[in-house]
């Protein structure tokens, strides 16, 4: 019996274009992409954006209970990563993070298709851990 993975599609941005689907995703600039969005119900976001709330929430809440705070928080207060995932964008389709794989090839065959300036690298990521790496575990005290 084969596991039911969810799958993830996501991009990488030039600088420029990065910068602008954080601050300002509605520029015209951005069109083309946001038109695929709209068509396969596909928001973006940022993933240093997605690590920096987490890392709020916890420490609002307590740290005690997000067993990835202390990864999280080293990632982007370091500058390369930092850097890095100002670039990165996770797909979420009808609001989901993850999804089945019929959509996530959809999603990446589109945006594929697209071959706009914007996008600078496409992938699409299964749920399985043995394709993912963890995290370092340690305490977060």
């Amino acid at each position: 019996m084969t596991e039911a993975w969810q799958y993830q599609v996501r991009i990488r941005l030039a600088p420029e274009y990065a910068d602008m689907a954080r601050r300002d995703p509605a520029n015209e600039k951005l069109a083309s992409i946001n038109a695929l969005l709209i068509r396969h119900d596909a928001q973006l976001q940022c993933q240093y954006d997605a690590f920096a709330d987490y890392v709020a929430h916890a420490e609002r809440d307590g740290i005690e209970h997000y067993p990835l705070y202390r990864w999280t928080r080293e990632t982007i207060e370091n500058p390369a990563k930092k850097a890095k995932y100002l670039q990165a964008f996770t797909l979420y389709v009808n609001g989901d993070e993850v999804y089945d794989k019929p959509l996530a090839d959809a999603l990446e065959a589109a945006l594929r298709n697209l071959a706009s300036v914007a996008i600078t690298d496409i992938r699409t990521f299964d749920t399985n851990p043995a394709h993912n790496p963890q995290p370092p575990s340690y305490n977060n005290s």
